[in-house]
């Protein structure tokens, strides 16, 4: 693929904005032009470039007049609301940084009068959850013919509900399906506001979102599905071995063991070995002695500061301790409903897992693995959404058809 930057991490996270573009999340042109502005390995410098965007992209949608042009003020405003989470993604490195909070605040309110100006305005839900609440969007899907079958769409390790909008969820609507977004303990807005850190028993999460899509009349209560994006390929599935209301569960893409891709590939083998060896004082001398260096890896100082804030640790024993629980080991046998489990053929974070799943979990599983000749190898099939959605919708609707 054409890189869009030296920085492999850089040229993904451009092209992973670039692929909200088919579902109304960004603009082509404006996004490869503050590109053009970002340096490798400066953090600061992509937070800049997409800050400006942003800036830019809600002045223009606030000169709109959103009762004479509705659907030109929904899209600035769209887009204005991706390039503020864009903003904020690479400055977790300092978990007191304000701007981590007036950013959020900036894409949530841009993402909510686009919300007011669709057609059927989505409602944003807080739902009690045990010892913390779920931070939820509806969508409802034109019901005038029935109850539909509805998605429930969850981000991973990084990103946001709004993001999931337009990645699957304008996709789903069009479909006719409802659509719920949401974000448990870990995830940007529940992180934010109730200082929760990941958990693993993602039951706890899924099932009070369930809970309330069975009390809804456009919800037809048979056909409910789960799907996980990144890091919720392994959150769905797990939440599927204990919440058996749903109907099918989709995993993009699978994982089966967290801690085993970080071991293996993501992080270095001396920081493994000295966890395993149980020296947290090493573990952590090590990684704050790499982390200010120049030449570190975007990529792993991304992973060890994103890390930090969304588990709400304070250092890279405790992270990995919590990463170790994520996995679905011992949990096959009670998984009842169909799983779609996607591969990207050249994931560079979860490599391998997908097949795990598919093995463990046997005939249940369907493994959909998408390739580079089909611009779909990237982590997630970042940029390939028509692609993607293609094939879990298509086979979403036959899993609930059966």
């Amino acid at each position: 693929m054409l890189p869009l930057s030296s920085d492999g991490t850089f040229h993904f996270e451009i092209l992973r904005i670039l692929a909200l573009a088919r579902y109304n999340g960004a603009d082509i042109g404006e996004v490869l032009e503050a590109a053009e502005h970002i340096e490798p390995g400066n953090m600061e410098s992509f937070h800049d470039a997409f800050a400006d965007l942003a800036s830019r992209v809600l002045a223009q949608a606030e000169r709109i007049n959103a009762e004479a042009h509705p659907i030109s003020a929904r899209d600035a405003y769209f887009r204005a609301s991706s390039y503020f989470r864009s903003a904020d993604f690479f400055i977790h490195g300092n978990p007191i940084d304000p701007r981590i909070n007036s950013l959020w605040t900036q894409q949530t309110l841009a993402f909510d009068k686009a919300i007011a100006l669709l057609p059927i305005p989505g409602e944003r839900l807080i739902l009690q959850a045990d010892g913390f609440n779920v931070h939820g969007i509806f969508f409802r899907a034109d019901h005038r013919s029935g109850p539909k079958p509805t998605l429930i769409l969850g981000n991973g390790f990084d990103g946001a509900q709004e993001e999931m909008l337009h990645v699957v969820g304008f996709a789903a609507l069009e479909r006719g399906y409802n659509v719920i977004l949401y974000e448990g303990p870990g995830q940007p807005t529940v992180r934010r506001k109730q200082d929760r850190g990941f958990i693993h028993d993602w039951e706890k999460v899924v099932t009070p979102v369930v809970d309330y899509l069975i009390q809804q009349p456009e919800v037809d209560t048979t056909r409910i599905g789960l799907l996980g994006y990144s890091l919720g390929g392994y959150l769905s599935v797990r939440a599927a071995a204990f919440e058996h209301r749903l109907a099918a569960v989709i995993a993009i893409d699978g994982i089966w063991d967290v801690y085993k891709s970080f071991a293996e590939s993501l992080l270095p083998a001396e920081w493994i070995a000295s966890f395993e060896a149980g020296d947290a004082t090493g573990l952590n001398f090590q990684i704050d002695e790499f982390r200010p260096k120049a030449d570190t890896p975007t990529t792993l100082r991304w992973i060890i500061d994103q890390g930090l804030w969304a588990f709400n640790v304070e250092d890279a024993n405790g992270l990995l301790n919590g990463i170790k629980k994520m996995t679905l080991e011992g949990l096959e046998s009670q998984i009842q409903c169909p799983v779609y489990v996607g591969d990207a053929a050249d994931d560079h974070f979860f490599k391998g897992q997908p097949g795990w799943v598919k093995r463990n979990i046997g005939e249940k599983a369907t493994l959909a693995t998408l390739t580079a000749a089909e611009g779909a190898g990237h982590h997630c099939h970042i940029g390939a959404a028509v692609t993607m959605n293609q094939r879990l919708l298509d086979w979403f609707n036959e899993a609930i058809s059966d």
